[in-house]
């Protein structure tokens, strides 16, 4: 499957954007699964892409050809996790992977594979009901820190940390994260900020930018 043409990835921004909503169900009793986001970021009504990480500044570099990724792997933070495709659902929202399972991570299937060029989206749950998931040391990984991809063509796509930024939920900036590019970038996506039990969601998104190496 080719990658997808920047005039499609627009017209998903906003389905992509609702990946944003994995915080999972944190330990208070009241948290529930946060489910598609109440909150998804407009989408820019210019399909230029703006500048999404300080990567941008190389050139194209090494990039892969398409596979679908099998195993995610960050030493620094203790993760190796299987991938689960996300799919949008019938309303419209990209479904978030399942809050039950701790060591799971999901891609857009239909979107970018990692280390394919373009902008690939990686979503994981930040705890669950019961405990930290598997992006609960996200906020961790620093510019320079690496992690790897395992894919299905028995590659592995091997990725450097460019740098990471919580935003606000309702001031998600769509462009900055999601922009197509040239080179073969990464986009990990979890919940942070404060837990608003009233919302049963978290305020804000952490997002890693990385880059193939």
């Amino acid at each position: 499957m080719a990658r997808v043409s920047a005039a499609v990835f627009w017209g998903l921004v906003v389905l992509v954007a609702t990946v944003i909503v994995v915080g999972g169900s944190g330990g208070d009793g009241d948290k529930e699964s946060s489910g598609p986001a109440r909150h998804a970021p407009q989408v820019p009504a210019s399909e230029s892409a703006a500048p999404s990480a300080p990567s941008d500044t190389r050139s194209a570099g090494k990039r892969l050809p398409r596979s679908r990724p099998t195993r995610l792997v960050i030493p620094k933070i203790f993760v190796d996790a299987p991938f689960t495709d996300l799919a949008i659902d019938r309303s419209g929202q990209l479904e978030p992977p399942p809050a039950k399972d701790t060591n799971l991570v999901g891609w857009y299937a239909k979107g970018v594979s990692p280390g394919e060029a373009g902008t690939s989206i990686i979503a994981g749950h930040v705890d669950t009901a019961t405990s930290p998931a598997v992006f609960a040391s996200l906020s961790d990984l620093k510019k320079g820190d690496e992690f790897h991809v395992v894919r299905e063509d028995g590659s592995k796509a091997s990725f450097v940390v460019d740098g990471s930024e919580s935003f606000e939920k309702d001031r998600f900036p769509n462009e900055r994260v999601y922009a197509d590019t040239d080179q073969a970038q990464v986009r990990l996506i979890t919940c942070a900020g404060s837990y608003d039990h009233e919302a049963k969601d978290y305020t804000e998104n952490l997002v890693v930018f990385a880059h193939l190496v």
